[in-house]
């Protein structure tokens, strides 16, 4: 079992500031940046489901749902688990979200599961964020 991690050190997002190396910068160094900076976003899920999903992170591309279900149930009832894929492959991106019927087993799970072992690859788990750090966006916006 493994013991708690860090949590949230933010809570608004920046691009500007999350590509920066000190903090300093005032223009963008790249498109990316420029792009996020540029871009709006709305979540298309549920708020609400976020303060029940966890994120999984580092998992090996051959892990699949009923795995993951399999694995979190020990911590409570699990409704949803989606393993995040390739949309022109089908690929596995290598994380997934785990959404628990109940607040508490998403905590047991965030407490416990972070840097254990699923398909022999030590995986991270976090609280997801899409809808919890303002001005966040997904990477293909440049967040």
């Amino acid at each position: 079992m493994s013991q708690s991690h860090g949590s949230l050190f933010t809570t608004s997002y920046d691009p500007l500031l999350a590509g920066s190396i000190d903090g300093t910068d005032t223009k963008p160094h790249d498109r990316a940046v420029a792009r996020a900076m540029c871009s709006s976003y709305k979540p298309k899920s549920d708020p609400e489901l976020s303060d029940y999903t966890l994120f999984v992170g580092r998992l090996d591309p051959s892990t699949e749902e009923d795995t993951l279900r399999e694995y979190f149930s020990r911590y409570g009832t699990v409704r949803d688990v989606t393993v995040v894929r390739n949309i022109v492959t089908g690929e596995s991106r290598c994380y997934a979200f785990v959404v628990f019927k109940h607040r508490r087993d998403l905590k047991y799970a965030y407490n416990r599961a972070h840097h254990d072992k699923i398909d022999n690859r030590k995986i991270i788990v976090d609280y997801e964020l899409q809808h919890k750090l303002v001005g966040w966006r997904p990477r293909r916006l440049g967040g």
